[in-house]
Parts: structure tokens; sequence; C-alpha cells
């Protein structure tokens, strides 16, 4: 069964966990190592943990295929970018438990609402999720959202436009 974001131990009840990720706006697009490690260092220094407390840990993943960066527990509902209706959740679980090992072979979707052609990066999401062969992953950030200069700031070091996605696991 696939769970967004989960590690074994969270869903275990052993604990729980923020993971604030930035990925390319593009989800096919891969930085060089260079701009990466530029992109993972001004990350760390824009959430560098709690005051006298444990230094975050960040995670720079390349995937080999498009992987979902989703919000976890933060998901509330996924709307219908073609008739507005709601998604079940459940469906979006379902389809992305299917790829979990080996990633999408492609976004494009048959929403089972109307039964229209879309993508899953176009659907509503009510909480950020996103799709992408790269990301870098800030766990426990100890904040919230990066704000525009700071998103601006993580797209410039990364060479591309980027989004943010808050999970909780």
């Amino acid at each position: 069964m696939y769970y967004p974001s989960a590690c074994g131990s969270c869903l275990e009840g052993q604990m729980s966990d923020d993971v604030l990720s930035i990925i390319p706006a593009d989800p096919y697009w891969q930085p060089d190592r260079d701009a990466a490690e530029r992109a993972a260092a001004l990350a760390a220094e824009l959430a560098p943990g709690i005051p006298d407390g444990l230094d975050v840990e960040i995670e720079v993943t390349w995937y080999e295929s498009l992987t979902a960066v989703d919000c976890g527990a933060n998901l509330t509902k996924i709307g219908c970018p073609l008739c507005g209706t709601s998604i079940d959740t459940g469906w979006w679980a379902e389809l992305l438990d299917v790829h979990y090992e080996d990633g999408l072979p492609t976004l494009a979707i048959q929403v089972p609402c109307c039964g229209g052609q879309t993508a899953l990066d176009a659907l509503d999401y009510d909480w950020p999720c996103g799709f992408a062969r790269f990301e870098i992953a800030i766990w426990n950030p100890d904040r919230g959202w990066f704000n525009d200069e700071e998103l601006a700031a993580l797209a410039n070091a990364l060479g591309r436009p980027v989004r943010q996605i808050i999970a909780h696991i």
C-alpha cells in the first residue's frame, strides 16, 4: 500500500516528521551536481533547525523516473481541473501505489470523475503536491513555507524555477 511520503517507523506511530521539499517547477528536469549542492547549501541556511537543538537533515535525491512529492497527512482533498468535482484521495493513493517502486511513466491520466484527460500535476491539491525527478527534502525544518524572496534565491541557486511542498508524515 502506498503511504504518502511515509517511512516505516512513522507508520508504526513511533514518530512524526515534517518535510519541506523543493522541487523544480518542470517535473522532468534535473540539475547538475554543482547546482544541487548550491541549492542544498542555501536550503540549510534558510532552515537551520531549532536553536540549541538538532540540525535539520537535508536529503538531495535524483530520481530515475517521475516521483510523487506529496504533502502526506496535510492532503485534505483533490479537485478535478476539468469539471471541478472532488476526486477520491483513495483513487489517487492507489494510482501512486502501483508506481511506488518504479516511478510514474507519465503524468497523463484519465480522471475518474468526468473521464477527461489531464495530468497529475494539473489536479487541484489542497496542500500542494508535485512530481519530480529531483528533490531537496529538509526534514523537520522548524519553519513553514519559504517566502517569495527565499524561493527566488533557491531557484537562482538551482538554475530553474522551483516549487515547494510541506509534508507531514
